[in-house]
């Protein structure tokens, strides 16, 4: 059972996920050459590269033993975190980032409706109420570079909140029988075997393996990694309405480490977006203290 302690620590872990995440934007400016797939391709082998380090640290010679041990429910995970992996990355090459933002903003709403159908997990009216918030914020951070246009981009973008609430419904049913944190190692594999033709020819100096590297430990191994092992103190819509963190995150690192300046409208909406995160997190943990009192 998780307790009220449980769930605020998880909450604080999550928290520190999103920040990983979000750092994304601000180290891609930074690149010299590599850009588009190329990049996709370099975090996700770096990725793969610090997933299986963890193992080889954890289980030494029998490394790959988890990745097997996980069957069908580690595949299932596996293709969903290569999908996460590679779809943003296409939809910005065929879409706005405000429209790619916006659809992939969506997870929460995704993850509460297949935890309703397939968890019977009853979605509090608290939770509706901060998925509604959240998406009003981010929509109003991201407005005006809305456009009618790139409608292809929008549904490839449309594979990041689906396949994130189908990872979230399957790390949150299968916690209590298989590790399933090997299968982000699955996942990068895949992103790298899918986008390394479209990346090709490498363009990558020494100073953006570097970065990407980091990228792929930091950005993409840790927090993915973490990730599944706050799945079982969290509901599937509370960890990706959370993780929406990452949207109002990106553009203070941009501020702070590339000197973009942030429109009023992405100040306002994140504030929107970080109150309602605040809210539902806070209720939920006094939902919990009372029922474990």
């Amino acid at each position: 059972m998780t307790t009220s302690i449980d769930h605020r620590r998880a909450i604080a872990l999550l928290c520190f996920c999103a920040v990983c995440w979000s750092l994304a934007g601000v180290f891609t400016r930074l690149l010299e050459n590599a850009e588009g797939f190329e990049i996709t391709f370099w975090r996700s082998l770096f990725c793969a590269i610090g997933v299986f380090a963890a193992l080889v640290w954890q289980q030494g010679r029998r490394a790959l033993v988890p990745v097997f041990a996980m069957g069908v429910p580690g595949l299932v995970s596996g293709l969903m975190w290569a999908v996460m992996f590679t779809c943003f990355m296409l939809a910005l090459t065929r879409t706005s980032t405000a429209n790619t933002l916006l659809v992939s903003s969506l997870s929460p709403l995704f993850a509460a409706i297949l935890s309703r159908v397939v968890l019977g997990e009853r979605v509090k009216r608290g939770t509706w109420l901060a998925i509604a918030i959240a998406l009003i914020g981010i929509w109003w951070m991201v407005r005006e570079g809305i456009s009618g246009g790139g409608a292809i981009g929008m549904l490839i973008a449309l594979g990041v909140p689906i396949a994130a609430a189908i990872n979230l419904v399957t790390l949150r049913r299968m916690h209590a029988h298989v590790d399933l944190a090997p299968a982000v190692l699955i996942g990068a594999v895949i992103s790298c075997a899918a986008t390394l033709p479209l990346a090709w020819p490498i363009a990558a100096s020494p100073r953006d393996l570097s970065i990407l590297a980091l990228l792929g430990f930091v950005q993409l191994a840790l927090p993915c990694m973490l990730l599944v092992r706050v799945a079982r103190h969290l509901a599937p819509q509370e960890i990706a309405l959370i993780a929406l963190l990452e949207v109002v995150l990106g553009p203070i690192w941009s501020w702070l480490g590339a000197g973009e300046a942030m429109a009023p409208a992405t100040i306002q909406g994140g504030l929107v977006v970080l109150t309602a995160l605040a809210a539902n997190a806070w209720f939920g943990t006094q939902r919990i203290a009372g029922a474990t009192a």
